[in-house]
């Protein structure tokens, strides 16, 4: 089958399932956090490291995947992402040492999932959905993710409690294996697709790119606004089961938490996706994290009950990853498609150094006062800052068309 023949809507389709299931699986794994602590005795920090790597390399190897995907083609670095984050999520019940947990969960299935990211994602499907239905695209790819924590975090904690973690983790990296035939639909013929995209580019190299983006004073704040993002998602999916039980609700209220999450953040993707094209992006962007710092600041002053627990999972995950489809927009916006992947790429490596400080600073916040305190209130002012930074963004206002 050729490009032409391709629905956008199927192509979306595909990349948000490819989406779902490394994002599934990777939100998954906290679940298994105590578990692996009473296994192996490491101590809880040290476990957080391991997941705070994953973090680093998650968007530490986005630009890298993005810049080989640019260059020779989506097919080889996507599949081996998926076999990466399928066997190493497979052999963390072998793990006896902080070390193997690092290199299992840190390094190779934050590497495998780095490689099946949105950016890459999304600038493969942008080289046959037409521009005026790329937001909408973006945003069903972007639910895809959200889709996958939905289905694969109960999943996880039903086979956690059927057959126990270990077996659970196994089934739970087998079920990663789905993104191969996925991905081997999405890139039929996509070395074709990467050969005309260069050719009808505008000219420029990777690195006259780079070197323009670095010298672009909205993509820097751009990626200044992102970190935040990635410093509160990574802390509340990684640490949200150890809140949970520090306030003494069941294990489940956790995992449905998370799922409500992954729920709602279909929901928000959905919207932004079809709503991005009638606003400035960035005022888009500054609305969502004001309302994050506000969902934030009303959840830590609530008394700590299922309800609302469940209602901050609603709320907050309607603008979870609903930054994702306006913050690759205004990249596109900026500085075009061409090398769409590595320039986002790069964006999302801010994203996961917020990520990496987000997981392990949880960790290190409860083992020194017993409590996420601190972290609340930082995931709130680092919210208002980003709110504030997108605001002086230099992005064209959207021209309304003029009556006939």
């Amino acid at each position: 089958m050729t490009e032409a023949k391709r629905g956008y809507l199927a192509v979306a389709l595909a990349a948000g399932a490819v989406f779902a299931l490394s994002l599934g699986v990777r939100q998954a794994q906290p679940l298994f956090i105590s578990a692996i602590n009473s296994h192996t005795g490491v101590g809880y920090a040290s476990i957080s490291l391991a997941f705070a790597v994953a973090q680093l390399m998650w968007g530490l190897s986005q630009p890298a995947a993005g810049a080989v995907a640019d260059r020779w083609g989506h097919r080889p670095v996507m599949i081996i992402g998926a076999l990466l984050v399928a066997v190493a999520t497979a052999a963390t019940p072998l793990a006896q040492s902080s070390l193997a947990l690092i290199v299992l969960i840190g390094l190779l299935a934050g590497s495998g999932a780095g490689a099946l990211g949105p950016g890459l994602l999304m600038s493969l499907a942008s080289r046959w959905v037409p521009a005026a239905k790329q937001g909408i695209a973006s945003g069903i790819i972007n639910a895809g993710g959200s889709f996958g924590q939905f289905t694969l975090v109960p999943f996880a904690q039903l086979l956690i409690g059927l057959a126990g973690w270990q077996p659970a983790l196994i089934i739970l990296g087998a079920t990663g294996l789905l993104a191969v035939p996925l991905v081997l639909y999405l890139t039929q013929g996509s070395a074709a697709a990467a050969a005309a995209a260069k050719a009808g580019a505008s000219g420029g190299t990777l690195r006259q790119a780079l070197r323009q983006a670095a010298n672009d004073r909205s993509y820097v704040l751009l990626n200044i606004g992102f970190f935040t993002c990635g410093f509160h998602v990574a802390f509340i999916a990684t640490h949200l089961p150890g809140v949970v039980a520090s306030c003494a609700l069941p294990a489940t209220v956790s995992a449905w938490s998370l799922a409500i999450i992954g729920l709602f953040n279909i929901l928000g993707s959905l919207w932004i996706g079809n709503h991005i094209q009638q606003w400035r992006m960035k005022i888009a962007l500054a609305g969502i994290y004001a309302a994050r710092a506000v969902l934030i600041l009303v959840f830590f002053y609530s008394p700590k009950t299922e309800i609302t627990f469940f209602l901050f999972a609603a709320g907050i995950g309607f603008t979870y990853l609903s930054t994702v489809p306006p913050t690759v927009g205004l990249v596109a916006k900026l500085h075009g498609t061409r090398y769409l992947a590595t320039l986002f790429g790069l964006v999302m490596l801010s994203h996961q150094i917020g990520g990496f400080l987000g997981a392990w600073l949880g960790g290190k916040a409860f083992e020194a006062s017993g409590n996420y305190d601190w972290m609340w209130w930082a995931d709130a002012a680092l919210c208002l800052m980003a709110a504030a930074v997108h605001l002086p963004i230099r992005e064209a206002r959207r021209t309304v068309p003029a009556a006939a």
